[in-house]
């Protein structure tokens, strides 16, 4: 869902408006990045391949060592390796397991820009396969709105929690893509839906809204 270098990961976002499935855990992660080749040199590197994200992630060690080297997006990390694997002259980003998949050496090891780099994934199920989990004391409750486009609408999504104690954690803006300059806004906030408290908040806010779904509701991964 989100990375703590590049940010939000939006089609993450965008395909939970869309989906059934509900959020009923999370789970981050320390990610490490590490060059994979099929020779164990930089040298005569044309194409680096990976997740959009995982360049994104590497863009400052791409450029000072590979800065002619094409930079191609392609489906996964694994995928990246996978393709390395078939040409001598393509590199990929990807794990230490992905090297040992494939037969790859580690060129260079642990090439993310940032050291502490971190993603936030999501775990997700159908309601119908398993139920929100109950309250474990430190929650975080996912959600979805959009509002009408009108001043002061977007202010007024914060009064339901101020006025209920609720501290809301982020929130991130994509685009409706009507064509209208719309948006939806993805919010968490602390707590579960089963306290009084935020429950109270969550009534108030969709009251407000022109669309309202909640995401999911989980335990906090410290």
């Amino acid at each position: 869902m989100e990375n703590s270098t590049e940010g939000v990961v939006a089609r993450s976002l965008d395909l939970f408006l869309r989906s059934p499935v509900h959020v009923v855990g999370e789970v981050s992660m320390l990610i490490r990045h590490n060059l994979l080749r099929q020779l164990n040199t930089l040298d005569g590197i044309e194409v680096v391949m990976a997740h959009p994200q995982a360049l994104a992630q590497c863009q400052n060690w791409l450029s000072q060592h590979l800065p002619k080297a094409e930079k191609r997006a392609v489906s996964s990390n694994a995928e990246g390796a996978r393709l390395a694997a078939t040409n001598p002259a393509w590199a990929g980003i990807a794990s230490e397991r992905a090297a040992a998949q494939f037969g790859l050496h580690i060129v260079s090891h642990a090439i993310q820009d940032e050291a502490y780099n971190r993603t936030r994934f999501a775990v997700i199920a159908l309601p119908q396969t398993l139920a929100m989990p109950p309250a474990s004391g430190r929650d975080c409750t996912s959600l979805v709105v959009s509002v009408p486009n009108r001043p002061g609408a977007v202010h007024d999504l914060l009064v339901p929690l101020k006025n209920n104690g609720v501290s809301m954690t982020r929130f991130e803006s994509r685009p409706a893509k009507s064509g209208q300059w719309e948006y939806y806004f993805y919010i968490d906030i602390a707590g579960h839906p089963s306290q009084p408290h935020v429950a109270a908040a969550l009534q108030e806010l969709q009251g407000l809204c022109a669309f309202y779904k909640v995401l999911g509701a989980y335990p906090v991964n410290e």
